[in-house]
């Protein structure tokens, strides 16, 4: 899409936060009015859509609209954030399993600053799946680079909680 329609669109991304639960609708109605700029084959719009259902409480909603954006070939960085998304939309309304199918081979993606944020949302969806242990490895693996020391030691930590024992 054109840079226009990228700025307008994070132009509206950036009111969000202005709309009660109450005004929804209408932030939903902008986001409509962007994505029927698209071409119809688009897979933009249905991504917008179904992140603007998902910010308001409806994961039910965006569920289909993650799909029909990654069925019509969204990739690269906002295929990644539509993965993401959807596997936690899907955790949402009790289906954590696909979540897991989901992600898993993200671990294994090439890398981007979204490797923290495929975890956490992996972590949750194991977590909801009764694999805490799994999750809390994820979790820990995740922020262990980010600490100012104790790297090394809580790679270790993360990677023991899941590792068989000897």
């Amino acid at each position: 899409m054109n840079e226009d329609w990228e700025e307008r669109t994070a132009a509206a991304w950036d009111t969000f936060d202005d709309y009660g639960e109450a005004d929804a609708a209408d932030f939903r109605a902008v986001i409509d009015s962007l994505a029927a700029e698209l071409p119809a084959d688009s897979p933009l719009g249905p991504f917008e859509r179904a992140c603007a259902w998902d910010s308001t409480g409806h994961s039910d909603r965006a569920v289909p609209l993650y799909r029909e954006a990654l069925d019509r070939g969204l990739d690269g960085y906002r295929g990644r954030r539509a993965r993401i998304q959807l596997s936690s939309s899907l955790r949402n309304i009790g289906r954590a399993d696909e979540g897991v199918a989901l992600l898993t081979p993200e671990l294994v993606a090439p890398s981007d600053k979204l490797d923290d944020a495929v975890r956490a949302c992996l972590a949750l969806c194991l977590a909801d799946l009764g694999r805490e242990r799994e999750g809390l490895a994820l979790v820990i693996g995740a922020l262990a680079p980010h600490l100012p020391r104790y790297q090394r030691s809580m790679a270790n930590y993360a990677r023991l909680l899941v590792e068989p024992e000897a």
